[in-house]
């Protein structure tokens, strides 16, 4: 018989907010770790140079869920300690520029469209009656509708400069093939509601120190368990409680909540697939494919002195350029990303390096040569997601058995935000039940 102890496969943002949730409501919570440090794939790397990220994450004000699971592992506030909030402010130097002002809610869009820099009257004009169309539609439109399809009719120089680099952003998915309907979804949380909800939240810390950490804490205070470097390598559901097996040992839980990655999910779920369960979950996630995320770190030797602490590159390589300075990182830190696969990215780190080098040249024309430079490539860093994809949803996947994971929220792409809201789904509903 189990204990009433909760087990959770998975210490990424998903699976702490499943344990976090768990935890909080009084369950004992395991959670299982295969790698040597919490965060998944947000999370911090320790170089000899120092700390970094494996990429750069920013939230949005609109993301309630994680900034309410922030404040209840920090203990209350997390801004500005630990987030910077700034109004959104898109901008290519000397191109193009986006500023939302301090307007309610859709005023601050409509504002901002109107007053772009870097782009015609008539263009702003076009795109104010796009963001209307949409308004008017509530912002649906059909499942096989891909992200280029929906902005057909918009000006080449809007689309060049704003709408695709969000949705390269967001989805981390070219717009030939990225969902229309979760493009149009982000752009409904962010712009409809409250006027801050489309602020830029850039961490002053480590992704490890924003969440991970602090969410490890909690859950040790209260009486659970983080055991990092342990893999699970099969579970299986019984009467009385779920089984794990990690390493030779067989271990009993009353229930558990499986937030690994989709790629991982079918070797994990062996068992239950051999006896004809979780079929239709394991075919959903043996369709997706994968994009990868590219973040190059070059240390300068003085400050970059960038107007903002973001700014859109213009793709040759990088698309966006971070200054860590700017967020209570080493003066001349800067962090580049390529969200997309890009040719350059395909070859060696050293020549990657060197193009994102000669490229911040160009923007900083007085730019002293990097002290060093680190390249981080997560090669499966989110599922593509692509128009008309169907995603298992969070929650019950069998007797006992709950699934999280950013793949599962069936509104939001892979963001900070879709994976804490899917851990939250699965713990509420493995509590509801009372095992």
């Amino acid at each position: 018989m189990s204990d009433g102890r909760v087990a959770v496969i998975g210490g990424g943002w998903a699976g702490l907010a499943a344990a976090v949730t768990l935890t909080g409501a009084g369950r004992s919570v395991t959670v299982f770790e295969t790698a040597s440090m919490l965060g998944g794939r947000a999370r911090r790397l320790e170089l000899r140079n120092g700390v970094v990220d494996n990429g750069q994450h920013i939230l949005l004000g609109a993301y309630r869920q994680t900034l309410g699971l922030l404040r209840s592992v920090h203990g209350g506030h997390v801004e500005p300690d630990l987030l910077e909030r700034r109004r959104l402010h898109l901008e290519a130097p000397g191109v193009f520029r986006l500023r939302a002002p301090p307007l309610p809610a859709p005023w601050n869009l409509l504002t901002a469209l109107l007053t772009m820099h870097g782009v015609s009257r008539r263009d702003r004009l076009a795109t104010v009656a796009f963001v209307r169309r949409l308004r008017r539609t509530r912002f649906h439109c059909p499942l096989q509708l891909t992200v280029a399809a929906l902005l057909a009719d918009q000006p080449e120089s809007v689309v060049d400069w704003l709408w695709e680099p969000l949705c390269v952003a967001a989805l981390n998915t070219p717009l030939e093939a990225a969902s229309g309907q979760i493009f149009l979804n982000l752009l409904r949380e962010a712009f409809t509601v409250h006027a801050r909800d489309s602020d830029l939240l850039l961490p002053r810390v480590d992704l490890g120190a924003l969440f991970p950490d602090a969410a490890a804490r909690f859950i040790i205070d209260r009486g659970g368990e983080i055991r990092l470097a342990h893999s699970v390598s099969g579970v299986e559901t019984l009467a009385d409680g779920v089984a794990l097996t990690s390493g030779p040992a067989e271990e009993l839980f009353a229930a558990a909540v499986i937030a690994v990655g989709p790629h991982q999910l079918s070797i994990l779920l062996e068992r239950l697939m051999a006896a004809g369960r979780v079929t239709t979950v394991a075919a959903k996630v043996a369709a997706f494919a994968y994009e990868p995320i590219v973040t190059a770190y070059l240390q300068y030797p003085r400050a970059l002195k960038l107007g903002q602490p973001m700014l859109k590159l213009d793709g040759k390589p990088g698309q966006w350029i971070f200054d860590r300075g700017q967020l209570n990182g080493e003066p001349g830190l800067a962090a580049v990303v390529m969200s997309t696969d890009v040719p350059e990215a395909r070859g060696d780190h050293a020549s990657l390096a060197q193009a994102i080098d000669a490229q911040l040249h160009r923007l900083i024309g007085d730019l002293p040569s990097p002290s060093w430079s680190q390249v981080i490539a997560e090669k499966r860093a989110t599922y593509a997601c692509v128009a008309g994809l169907e995603r298992p949803a969070p929650g019950l996947l069998a007797p006992r058995l709950y699934l999280a994971g950013d793949y599962t929220d069936q509104d939001l792409p892979a963001t900070l935000e879709g994976a804490t809201r899917s851990g939250v789904v699965a713990a509420r509903q493995l509590l509801a039940v009372r095992i």
